[in-house]
């Protein structure tokens, strides 16, 4: 009996040791862990490591870029493109994950027992309060065990099922972000690039603008200076010139950034020197059919923001489904083989199998709140649905307004600039004949240029029009599938694409009456 006190003891003191150590241990840990910022030398490493991410051109510019180039350059290399690139991916990875949710579980121990002495004991009798047998034992003091196990749950299996339904939904709806970003990419490169083009194509003349204009403005004070002349006459040409060299550059300073943000979009370095293929000044003008019924139905029918909420509608469906499945009892089935190196076992091999219902009789109260969320949740989705869908059906209306105003405007700076340039060519013929002064010709040639450089805005807006128009329409302007291609296969590829899916202008121009007249109207 003293024996079992002493040793009743002895397990508390060391049972209390141990758990003074654990303590001091714990509290130890809890005073070392202090917040500290970041090293400068971490700093340092990520800011390089993004430099020369960002620096780094994988297919260097070889020539001049044309505007299937710029479009497939943007496609391949921009860091938006790449981050939902990435997001697709991600959502694929977390698909196969669901799909191993399917599976049984499988689970391998090993385990490893042991104490410094025997674990034994003895009995004592109920009727008498004495020590029935002697101390004994049926364990050895160092133990291997193992076992491997098999368990499958039929619930989990179907909501397993579920959710893995739900994450393909997810896929595709990472895949329809996807899509919106390339849309818009190509709207803004297109953007972009015209905007480029004329700024590149204004530079000499805006050079030749403030040169000449410094000219005529200095004459003309000479004019004034001298009175050799009413003063309202030069003081109103010097007004005249004024306020084209301040229109022209307005002008230059909106398109001046522009080969920069085209830069940036197609992932090149910033700093980058390249060229851009020039376009002939009048070109053929965007052609697009403006039947309103059509372009609503592709809109509605092609939008990715449409179509992710469609998804979404259907990943909440499925909910309800997941909903109905956690009413049903649990039914677990397993098997497992086991393994046990005690030597007083009679059998140190041996298989289990064993099936259990289990039931959670709550889950019936609380399905009818989950489910009212659920529909409240749809209730949502389906006005966000018609919410949206009543913007984008006025995001074309209003785009194919902007296109016919920015075509009209581009026809009429056209016609603009070939009148101004015959007025210059017959000034001329006057100032070699000495019927025209000096000034005449300075201004003509002033209004020529600015007249140039308004033909230059008036494509870009032109362009920039045309490419909302199509984003608005959710029109698919680039292949299904792109694959792998190098920037000069895909520059080919999306070249054949829209070639192929382009109309006949004069399909666009019957169109563009039609539309014209219900504007009108």
């Amino acid at each position: 009996m003293i024996a079992l006190r002493f040793w009743q003891h002895e397990t508390t003191r060391v049972a209390l040791q141990v758990v003074a150590l654990s303590g001091a241990l714990l509290g130890l840990s809890g005073c070392l862990i202090k917040p500290h910022a970041l090293s400068k030398e971490e700093v340092v490493a990520r800011a390089v490591k993004d430099f020369q991410a960002i620096s780094s051109i994988e297919e260097p510019v070889m020539g001049p870029i044309d505007i299937y180039e710029a479009v497939a350059r943007t496609l391949k290399y921009n860091l938006d493109a790449k981050v939902k690139a990435i997001q697709v991916q991600l959502a694929h990875q977390q698909l196969n994950i669901a799909h191993y949710s399917l599976l049984p579980q499988a689970s391998a121990n090993a385990g490893f027992d042991g104490r410094n002495n025997f674990s034994g004991g003895v009995g004592r009798s109920l009727v008498t309060g004495r020590q029935a047998v002697e101390p004994f034992t049926s364990s050895e003091k160092n133990i291997y065990s193992g076992n491997l196990a098999l368990s499958w749950d039929v619930l989990d299996f179907g909501l397993s099922f579920v959710r893995a339904q739900q994450a393909a939904d997810n896929v595709m709806i990472a895949e329809e972000e996807k899509r919106r970003i390339a849309v818009r990419l190509v709207q803004e490169v297109r953007s972009a690039y015209w905007k480029a083009v004329s700024a590149e194509r204004v530079l000499p003349q805006i050079q030749f603008l403030n040169d000449s204009v410094a000219k005529a403005l200095a004459s003309s004070q000479q004019i004034v200076d001298r009175k050799l002349q009413a003063p309202l006459t030069p003081l109103n040409y010097q007004r005249d010139l004024l306020n084209v060299q301040r229109e022209v550059r307005r002008l230059y300073r909106e398109l001046s950034t522009a080969k920069t943000q085209l830069a940036s979009m197609m992932g090149l370095p910033p700093g980058t020197l390249f060229d851009l293929v020039m376009p002939p000044q009048e070109t053929a003008v965007p052609a697009s059919s403006f039947d309103t019924q059509k372009m609503e139905e592709r809109a509605l029918l092609l939008r990715p923001e449409l179509r992710t909420i469609d998804y979404k509608k259907r990943i909440n469906a499925k909910e309800a489904k997941a909903v109905f499945l956690e009413l049903f009892p649990s039914l677990k089935l397993s098997f497992g083989g086991y393994y046990n190196s005690n030597s007083f076992l009679l059998y140190q091999n041996w298989l289990t199998y064993a099936a259990q219902v289990s039931w959670n009789l709550l889950s019936v109260f609380r399905t009818p709140a989950k489910l009212k969320a659920i529909d409240a949740h749809g209730q949502m989705l389906d006005a966000q649905s018609l919410a949206l869908s009543l913007s984008i059906l006025t995001e074309v209306h209003v785009s194919a307004v902007q296109f016919v105003q920015a075509r009209e405007e581009y026809q009429e700076a056209r016609t603009y600039q070939r009148a101004q340039a015959e007025i210059v060519k017959q000034t001329k013929n006057l100032w070699l004949t000495r019927s025209a002064t000096d000034l005449t010709l300075i201004r003509e040639r002033v209004h020529d240029v600015a007249a140039a450089v308004r033909l230059d805005a008036a494509r870009s807006g032109l362009e920039t029009a045309y490419a909302t128009m199509l984003a608005s329409q959710g029109e698919e302007t680039l292949p299904v599938s792109v694959g792998e291609q190098s920037v000069a296969q895909l520059a080919e590829t999306i070249k054949a694409y829209w070639e192929s899916s382009k109309l006949t202008m004069s399909d666009a121009e019957r169109g563009a009456g039609a539309h014209a007249t219900l504007v009108a109207k």
